[in-house]
């Protein structure tokens, strides 16, 4: 590439990402920012996704733990407590996934954010009844298949994430899903603060999706414990478990996750019936000797508890100052 084509595609990445009146994604999903809360079972409660919305964000519901009266409860929730825009997660691998597509539907939630599976039939059925679609993905044929059936935006989640990952980074996986798809691309795993989410936008992203650092916010509910576990965490401290079971999941490093670790190299079995529940244990209880606490790496740039308003302003602030876009438009309007 040579470096007039290198420009080129610099200022094309920051002119997808502002202003913000003329980024795709803001203009898709009705918000001010192109920040979108990552969905977190147990920890993405309707407390936490109306602060995000109500900060010009897109908070989110997570429903990866949810049965269907649980979530028109959450959903019901964060209709009362903000009119802004938000989504819910929907993670196709779980059992109650039919049922909670169901209620998305009936509750006439604008958007989902399917993740945890192929996406195929109940992309399709979301868009026949309007509903914006986000697709989490960590390869680039999940991508474009899942354009090919209707998705409104792609989120590449890198192996950085919390939660359960894939094997390719977020500085790879972006460039490869801009490369492969004409839908905007949300950029999600190792972004805490304006460094990281400058990277993204660079990268080709024309958005960023963030559930670590959420977690540490004053509208969190998680536990204390929890808390004190990703302001404590190093950008080491976090471990990936579960990939001798075929599902790996990144969370922080203690006793526990070490244990299983060990555990699933020999006795898959006793390892599953050991984690059953262990995110709850984390997230309500705190339980360090029986939870599993799910953070990615970028918890390790997290230094202290913020509101969730001064989070996305402090990110955004910072983007526009690392990016230089007040002299870039001054430049492009010369």
């Amino acid at each position: 590439m040579c470096e007039s084509d290198l420009i080129r595609d610099i200022y094309g990445s920051m002119n997808n990402f502002y202003p913000y009146h003329k980024n795709r994604i803001c203009n898709l999903l009705k918000i001010k920012y192109p920040v979108i809360e990552g969905g977190m079972a147990w920890a993405g409660d309707a407390r936490l996704a109306a602060a995000i919305s109500d900060s010009g964000g897109l908070g989110t519901i997570g429903a990866g733990n949810l049965d269907s009266k649980k979530l028109r409860c959450e959903i019901e929730k964060v209709k009362l407590m903000t009119s802004n825009s938000f989504a819910v997660n929907l993670i196709i691998a779980s059992p109650f996934f039919k049922e909670c597509l169901d209620v998305v539907i009936e509750e006439k939630v604008e958007n989902v954010i399917l993740g945890g599976g192929n996406p195929g039939n109940s992309l399709r059925i979301l868009k026949s009844k309007g509903i914006k679609v986000l697709c989490v993905v960590s390869s680039e044929n999940l991508a474009i298949m899942a354009e090919r059936e209707g998705a409104d935006i792609i989120i590449g989640e890198g192996m950085e994430s919390g939660g359960h990952i894939g094997n390719v980074s977020t500085m790879v996986l972006i460039p490869a899903l801009k490369d492969s798809v004409h839908i905007p691309v949300v950029a999600a795993g190792g972004i805490a603060e304006g460094r990281t989410a400058s990277a993204s936008i660079l990268l080709g992203a024309e958005g960023i999706q963030m559930g670590t650092r959420f977690l540490a916010s004053e509208e969190s509910s998680i536990h204390h414990n929890y808390k004190e576990y990703i302001l404590k965490a190093g950008i080491c401290d976090t471990i990936v478990t579960g990939v001798d079971m075929g599902h790996p999941v990144r969370v922080i490093k203690n006793r526990f996750s070490k244990n299983i670790s060990r555990l699933e190299k020999y006795d898959k079995s006793e390892a599953e019936a050991i984690l059953a529940g262990s995110l709850e244990k984390a997230v309500i209880d705190g339980d360090k000797r029986n939870g599993s606490f799910m953070s990615g790496q970028s918890a390790g740039l997290v230094k202290e508890i913020l509101s969730v308003k001064d989070i996305i302003n402090g990110i955004i602030r910072e983007m526009e100052l690392i990016l230089n876009i007040d002299e870039v438009y001054k430049r492009e309007r010369i």
